[in-house]
């Protein structure tokens, strides 16, 4: 079931290193105590099949949001 999970997110970050650091980046920020990790990996990887997660970027100086293309 994963595995699928993991193609349909590499459609959308092409490189397998930035998936896994983003997904667990993603991971940790999502994870709720008393809940499976494995449950939270599974709807990460959900989240980024359905919208690129590099596609915007918060800038962490000023707080604002910016097209990763820009």
């Amino acid at each position: 079931m994963r595995s699928k999970l993991v193609f349909g997110a590499i459609t959308q970050v092409p490189n397998r290193f930035l998936l896994v650091k983003l997904a667990s980046r993603a991971t940790r920020a999502l994870h709720r105590p008393n809940s499976r990790i494995q449950e939270t990996m599974n709807d990460v990887f959900v989240r980024f099949s359905h919208a690129n997660p590099i596609a915007r970027v918060l800038d962490t100086d000023t707080g604002q949001s910016f097209d990763r293309a820009a």
